[in-house]
C-alpha cells in the first residue's frame, strides 16, 4: 500500500470539506444581521421556495435526519420565524409553514447570495468557473445520492 494515498492532501473530500466550512464562515456575518444560523438560513431558503411543506421533504433537500432537522425546527419556531402544524391526514406528518416574520426575512435575505459570489471572485476566479463547480458538485451529489440509495 502507497503512504501516499492517506496523505491530507492527497484526498479529494478534504478541499470539499474545508471550503465548505470556510464558506459557510463567510456567510456568517450577513447571516448574523438576521439573527440566522447557516443551517436555520437553509431551512429558510427551503420555505421561501416552497411553503407550506412537509418536514421530511426539507430534511430531504438538506440531507438532514429527523434527529437533527426537528431541534433546529423547533428553536425557529421559538424564533417565531415559522409554525409546525400536524397534518389532518396524517398525524405523523408535520407541515412548516412561514410566519409573517419568517416571510419578510426575505428581502434582507435577497442580497446575500450575490455578496457571498462576491467574496469568492478573483482575478483567478471568474463567476463561470464557479457555476461550472457547483454544477460538478451537484452531479456528485447526485451520483453519492444515488449509489446511497441503491444500498
Amino acid at each position: 500500500m502507497d503512504n501516499q494515498q492517506l496523505k491530507l492532501n492527497n484526498q479529494i473530500c478534504f478541499p470539499i470539506y474545508s471550503v465548505s466550512r470556510l464558506i459557510t464562515k463567510a456567510y456568517k456575518p450577513f447571516l448574523e444581521e438576521m439573527g440566522l444560523t447557516y443551517p436555520q438560513y437553509l431551512v429558510l431558503l427551503v420555505l421561501w421556495e416552497k411553503d407550506n411543506i412537509a418536514m421530511n421533504k426539507i430534511g430531504e433537500k438538506l440531507l438532514l435526519n429527523t434527529n437533527t432537522l426537528s431541534p433546529l425546527i423547533k428553536r425557529m419556531e421559538k424564533m417565531e420565524l415559522l409554525q409546525r402544524k400536524r397534518s389532518d391526514k396524517d398525524e405523523r406528518s408535520v407541515f412548516i409553514q412561514l410566519t409573517e416574520k419568517g416571510r419578510g426575512l426575505k428581502n434582507t435575505a435577497i442580497p446575500i447570495p450575490e455578496k457571498l459570489l462576491n467574496t469568492l471572485l478573483t482575478e483567478d476566479i471568474t463567476p463561470t468557473e464557479i457555476m461550472l463547480l457547483k454544477d460538478t458538485l451537484n452531479k456528485w451529489s447526485d451520483i453519492l445520492l444515488d449509489r446511497q440509495n441503491d444500498k
